[in-house]
């Protein structure tokens, strides 16, 4: 069976440790003499992650392994979201999305609440986004997230609980360490897949 992308993490083992990053492109300049500055927003926005997985036995990490070999570096691609924030805080159960590539402003129509913080997903499989709520919102209304949107959505159904974005790994080269206890240590890096 040919390998289709993007794929699930392996369930053999949680995740110990993830660092994740929120990466805007502006560029910053300061005078030397006055140290006055002038800073330009662009519109790259995404997401960044270190991922460091619980010390493990050989069977459970050879899962993860076969995993990261399978991504062949940087070509294929996987779903990641935040695995300790896999519910919102807020009270909404769903929610549809409409607004233009760009836009970072979108008009939400649920009931319910989402709280600053919560994630969402918009879209699904090669096409998942993940967007995390930036004020909170009651209701129906205009709904601040990060990053912007990166294609028109016309009353796209967000996924709410488990939200998840296409991440890819960071680096064409993968590896992993084991000790004389015969447990395995791996930490890999990865960016959205944009």
């Amino acid at each position: 069976m040919a390998i289709s992308y993007p794929l699930a993490l392996p369930t053999v083992t949680g995740i110990r440790n993830v660092d994740i990053r929120a990466v805007n492109a502006v560029a910053y300049s300061a005078s030397p003499f006055t140290f006055a500055g002038q800073a330009h927003a662009y519109p790259g926005q995404m997401w960044q992650a270190d991922i460091t997985l619980p010390a493990m036995n050989r069977s459970a990490a050879e899962e993860w392994i076969a995993f990261l070999l399978s991504l062949r570096g940087q070509f294929g691609t996987f779903l990641l979201g935040d695995p300790r924030a896999c519910a919102p805080r807020g009270t909404a159960t769903s929610a549809t999305i409409t607004g233009s590539a760009g836009d970072s402003s979108v008009s939400v129509a649920m009931m319910g609440t989402l709280l600053a913080g919560d994630y969402l997903q918009l879209g699904t499989g090669a096409d998942a986004r993940l967007h995390k709520v930036l004020q909170n919102q009651s209701g129906n209304g205009t709904l601040e997230i990060w990053p912007a949107l990166r294609s028109n959505r016309s009353s796209a159904s967000a996924v709410l609980q488990n939200a998840k974005g296409v991440f890819r790994l960071s680096s064409n080269e993968q590896g992993w360490s084991s000790n004389e206890l015969a447990k395995y240590g791996i930490t890999f890096a990865a960016r959205e897949a944009i």
